[in-house]
């Protein structure tokens, strides 16, 4: 297939302008004054607007003092795979599709990925006008190595698939970047505590860009506790230290990690092996350290 492209100077015109073609366009993440010139022109102009929600879109049209000439059409996690082959044969008819999401670039944690794929794989231009990010926003201002970072997106829901996900990046010598919802912002922090140790660096930032905007850095095990004994409220993105080269936790930082493991369904056994092998410690160490913790009735 041969390669397309929108070259990266496109404005954000009408497809008599430059043909047809896929824009995704980020949007502010809570301050609409970070809005960029390019994002009021392609909201104005473009053929087809396809919006995670319309009603947030037009309120950003709004405030813009802009008035959308082209169709404005819902494109969410509900409507994606429907809605999808419509959009694309849009842009092969020669529209100039805008993709917006709530907030920040689409795609990234947001719907975006299916309709850019197919748009990619018909051969289509697909092109952005950038804009914020949560990601490197919380990234930038949270105080952390920035030279190398992995963005981890939400953490499970289950606390035993969560104990795991986090075990499985135990090692991780990169900063981590993960959103959460308020509401499970303390388990979660107390589950890396358990997994990447208590006095690991990290950041709670929540509300960026917005009035009411904080940054709390403490390590985790301090943050588990800060969020465990107030509400947090808002968007949230936490950030996390990348893990100290060449070193293993310490052993009775990991034990609940492996307890957590036991109370979702596994057997110590298996618990045990799971997080040593992500963290490089010594399994029988570890065995025995979760074992006196439960108490010595440990279950093979």
């Amino acid at each position: 297939m041969a390669a397309t492209t929108d070259g990266a100077g496109a404005g954000a015109g009408s497809a008599a302008a430059g043909g047809g073609r896929l824009v995704l366009a980020a949007t502010p993440i809570g301050n609409a004054l970070d809005a960029s010139p390019r994002l009021a022109r392609l909201l104005a102009e473009a053929d087809v607007v396809a919006a995670e929600d319309t009603r947030r879109t037009r309120r950003l049209c709004a405030d813009l003092g802009v008035e959308p000439r082209g169709r404005m059409l819902s494109y969410h996690e509900h409507n994606e795979s429907a809605r999808t082959p419509e959009l694309v044969a849009a842009v092969a008819e020669g529209a100039v599709v805008a993709l917006v999401t709530d907030a920040g670039m689409p795609s990234v944690s947001d719907p975006g990925y299916r309709l850019t794929r197919a748009c990619v794989d018909a051969g289509l231009p697909v092109t952005a006008v950038p804009g914020p990010s949560a990601v490197l926003t919380a990234l930038a201002v949270s105080g952390l190595p920035v030279d190398r970072f992995a963005f981890e997106g939400f953490c499970p829901r289950k606390p035993g698939e969560r104990s795991r996900a986090l075990a499985a990046l135990a090692r991780e010598q990169r900063t981590l970047v993960f959103f959460e919802a308020p509401h499970r912002t303390a388990a979660t922090l107390e589950a890396m505590a358990a997994a990447f140790g208590a006095d690991r660096p990290a950041a709670v930032c929540r509300e960026l860009t917005k009035t009411y905007e904080e940054v709390v850095r403490l390590p985790l095990g301090e943050l588990a506790a800060w969020a465990a004994a107030g509400e947090v409220r808002g968007e949230v993105c936490l950030v996390v230290a990348p893990a100290p080269a060449g070193e293993a936790p310490p052993v009775q930082d990991l034990v609940g990690q492996v307890l957590a493991l036991v109370a979702d369904g596994s057997r110590l056994k298996d618990a045990v092996a799971a997080v040593a092998d992500a963290t490089g410690v010594v399994k029988r160490e570890l065995y025995e350290a979760a074992a006196k913790a439960r108490g010595g009735s440990a279950r093979r």
